[in-house]
């Protein structure tokens, strides 16, 4: 919808995300796109991370439980100038509560890589005693903390790949990960920002 209103015509996607189950469309119909055309002052866009939030905060604070498409107006004040809505009664229609408690370790995953505590690395690992307890004691801070630690691929008997998720107690430390693993010859990739990378190994 946000695309067609912006082309002023409906839209048709090649390539959409369904993490929002219930808003994914690839295309609107003429008579939703005429009526929000006519009636809708602006949509705004949630990232997938900030929506994740959100579901977590309102089950934690408000005991609510609801599904991605149904906090997604909630979620959205966040994006709102504030002084647009000062001294104003502002109401939010949480449209759904359909959300499997499966779901709930994807949605706290994506909501800590939102808020920058949560990431995810490809690091070569030599096979060599003591090569864990040099990454502990000297790439991660005290109150940090390993999520996972998987390997995907052994090359040979010397070394091989890892996926290791790292939990950070202190959101701008991130920086100082990535120097400790330059600094201590770490062959590593940063994942989080590859999309393809993260849809097929986390």
């Amino acid at each position: 919808m946000y695309q067609s209103i912006q082309n002023n015509k409906v839209i048709r996607l090649d390539k959409y995300d369904t993490f929002v189950d219930g808003t994914a469309v690839k295309e609107v119909s003429e008579l939703t796109f005429n009526i929000c055309k006519k009636n809708v002052e602006d949509i705004l866009l949630v990232s997938n991370g900030q929506l994740c939030n959100t579901i977590l905060e309102l089950y934690q604070d408000d005991g609510i439980i609801t599904e991605p498409a149904g906090a997604l107006a909630v979620s959205s004040l966040e994006n709102i100038d504030k002084t647009l809505i000062k001294g104003k009664n502002i109401v939010c229609i949480i449209s759904g509560g359909n959300n499997d408690v499966t779901r709930y370790p994807e949605i706290q995953d994506i909501a800590l890589r939102y808020l920058n505590l949560k990431h995810y690395f490809i690091i070569k690992f030599t096979q060599k005693p003591g090569e864990l307890r040099k990454f502990v004691n000297n790439i991660l801070n005290d109150k940090d903390d390993i999520t996972r630690f998987e390997y995907i691929k052994k090359k040979n008997f010397n070394y091989g790949q890892v996926i290791v998720g790292i939990k950070l107690f202190n959101p701008n430390d991130l920086q100082n990960i990535k120097n400790n693993l330059e600094n201590h010859n770490f062959n590593y990739i940063y994942i989080n920002d590859n999309d393809l990378l993260m849809s097929y190994l986390i």
